[in-house]
């Protein structure tokens, strides 16, 4: 069975079979870890329930997520706002579904197979990570609770996660082993594909139209209502920000040559570098075979046959030091031998066995002027840690005396910078990132009232800060005269798109009644362009002519007219009519059909997966409560309501 799961993994079926399941499992988990008990609510499909305790553990990996790759904290009520906590809440909500139903099936893995499927997943961690012991190379079940207690798991949570995974698997698997598209769907696709269309355009000229007069205040004030949200700036604040940073501090330090000398004496030993060996162990089964192995080791026979002989697997400890080899007796006796040499047999404290010893790396015991520049740079370090850790004492000590931040920080010494206006991004009223803002300061800046202070706060190595809000500005729209240029120019263009969709709507309207597109064009100090053979096959390669006159172009009947923008930005508008529509050549559709194949399979197996899902969260009448997930990641969801009703109100009025 392990072996056919492996199969179909490889196979082209599960790349597209998973990728639904891999896509949602890369920022939302597995549907079964951490799953709460019954009757939580956040999630319920059948018999499975999600808690609002496990919805906050999926939201705040997917806002970490968030936050590392964009560098902008998220916070919930920014989530709420942009649909995030629906988009999870959805998304988990299908994970709970499918896998319901499929356990309801009677689709579930044996616990050799979870077993076998563990052991293969941790052998394929770096080594130093894998969960086995080093001696005796078996399964260490404490080690492996202790990688998976690193992660938020546990060994019940971890393998019940990887039931509804092989599950599914092995379900979709059993899916896709019998389905085979019928062929008329790769046929249908090439035809939709190689249809080509001959068009006639001609673009209205601009010079054609009456430019409209500058616009009243009047008029730009009611064009501001009309898009106030698009308007609106966000809150900003500005901010003074005390530094303390050990290491914009170490330039200033001076060593003391004592200092260095006495870092190094006390380092010496931690800097040099052991004796190392590299060496080949042989676990016998008892001391009478491993004379025998000693003998034939000795002799020159091949590591690997002697150990196989014995039904033993030879152990490679590579550039090791004394300390590092587990067993003391075994070391003692490593450490004896020549390279090259072979071992008596050793009785050590983890059994009998023999040794054979590859190479030897001789120790070197560091001098001063050989580690320098390392050693200097540690007390420096440290230096500069203690002259930033004393400048926090001393901000603090004004602070606590009655100081506001500038004035303590002047008493300390410490750097102060005062911001520009910022917005909750950390961008400035230009959009554009402002250096030196950290996620954590932004945070905590945006946690504060007007005027207020926070606390010194610590982020490691040195390096502090606290933070003091001067100033609120409110989320609001910007003055007229402030905009007014910018403004008056996006009005005027607007304002020249209608009139020119209006003339072309017009000349289109004679086309409609009979007039030639040719004559039409003519009257509008324009001329009819052609585009032969337009197909959404080669649709790419007409990019320059705008998407949606791509678009219209492929949704116009024989014969009949239509008006579109044009061009990259869609800055011209056109008049145009389809002149004819080429079916595509048989010969070229059978081709497709026979290429296509596989990919429609695909293609087709994709749409039942997104299928499954939503049937199985219809048959089992999934229910989701936004609410308490909302309240679970820390929104106030009765400010919310309130906030909401007041908009609908506001609206309505």
């Amino acid at each position: 069975m392990l072996a056919g799961f492996r199969t179909f993994a490889k196979s082209p079926f599960a790349v597209l079979l998973f990728g639904l399941l891999i896509v949602s499992f890369a920022i939302f988990g597995i549907s079964d870890v951490f799953k709460g008990p019954r009757g939580s609510g956040v999630v319920s499909a059948g018999s499975r329930t999600l808690s609002a305790q496990d919805f906050k553990l999926r939201f705040d990996n997917y806002r970490k997520e968030i936050e590392q790759r964009n560098g902008e904290a998220l916070t919930p009520d920014q989530a709420v706002e942009r649909g995030v906590d629906r988009q999870i809440l959805q998304e988990l909500a299908l994970q709970e579904s499918i896998a319901a139903a499929i356990h309801d099936m009677g689709v579930a893995p044996s616990d050799k197979l979870v077993g076998n499927i563990v052991h293969e997943q941790m052998s394929q961690l770096p080594p130093t990570q894998r969960p086995f012991n080093p001696i005796t190379g078996k399964f260490d079940s404490q080690a492996y609770a202790a990688l998976l207690a690193q992660n938020n798991l546990t060994p019940q949570t971890y393998e019940a996660s990887l039931r509804d995974e092989i599950a599914q698997a092995h379900f979709f698997s059993a899916v896709g082993a019998g389905l085979k598209a019928p062929r008329i769907y790769a046929a249908l696709q090439g035809a939709y594909l190689m249809e080509a269309r001959d068009i006639a355009a001609f673009a209205i000229n601009p010079a054609s139209i009456e430019k409209p007069a500058p616009p009243t205040d009047a008029q730009l004030t009611a064009f501001m209502k009309e898009n106030a949200e698009r308007l609106t700036r966000p809150e900003t604040r500005v901010l003074s920000i005390m530094r303390v940073s050990a290491k914009a501090l170490e330039p200033t330090v001076a060593l003391n040559p004592a200092d260095v000398q006495k870092a190094f004496d006390f380092r010496k030993d931690s800097l040099a570098k052991p004796e190392t060996r590299s060496m080949i162990q042989i676990v016998a089964p008892d001391a009478k075979a491993a004379a025998t192995i000693s003998q034939r080791l000795s002799k020159g026979e091949d590591l690997a046959a002697v150990a196989k002989a014995f039904g033993k697997t030879p152990l490679i400890l590579t550039d090791k030091p004394k300390s590092a080899v587990p067993d003391r007796k075994v070391a003692d006796a490593a450490f004896t031998l020549a390279v090259g040499q072979v071992s008596a047999p050793i009785t050590g404290e983890l059994g009998v066995s023999v040794i054979k010893v590859t190479k030897v790396t001789p120790g070197v015991v560091p001098t001063l002027e050989s580690v320098r520049q390392q050693v200097e740079a540690e007390v420096r370090a440290q230096a500069a840690q203690t002259k930033a850790y004393d400048q926090t004492q001393a901000y603090q000590d004004a602070h606590d005396g009655g100081a506001d931040l500038v004035a303590a920080a002047s008493k300390a010494g410490a750097m102060v910078v005062t911001t520009a206006p910022i917005t909750a991004q950390g961008a400035d009223q230009t959009g554009q990132p402002v250096a030196g803002l950290t996620p954590d300061i932004i945070k905590t800046a945006f946690g504060l009232s007007q005027g207020g202070e926070s606390e010194l706060v610590e982020l490691g190595k040195g390096e502090y800060y606290a933070v003091k809000v001067e100033k609120v500005v409110p989320a609001a729209m910007p003055p007229l005269a402030e905009i007014k240029p910018q403004l008056t120019a996006v009005w005027l263009g607007q304002e020249m798109g209608k009139r020119l969709k209006a003339k072309a709507e017009a000349l289109a309207a004679r086309v409609k009644k009979g007039e030639s597109l040719e004559a039409v064009a003519a009257s509008a100090q324009s001329q009819v362009q052609k585009v032969s053979g337009l197909s959404r096959q080669n649709a790419q390669q007409h990019m320059g002519l705008g998407r949606e006159f791509l678009g219209a172009a492929f949704n116009a009947k024989p014969g009949e007219a239509f008006v579109a923008r044009a061009g990259q930005q869609g800055e011209a508008f056109v008049v145009a009519k389809l002149d004819a529509v080429h079916a595509a050549p048989p010969a070229a559709v059978a081709q497709i059909a026979a290429y296509a194949q596989t990919q429609t399979a695909s293609g087709l197996m994709r749409d039942l997966g997104e299928a499954s899902r939503n049937a199985a969260k219809t048959q089992l009448k999934t229910k989701s409560n936004l609410t308490l997930a909302r309240q679970a990641i820390g929104v106030d969801t009765d400010a919310l309501a309130k906030a909401d009703a007041a908009k609908v109100g506001k609206k309505a009025s």
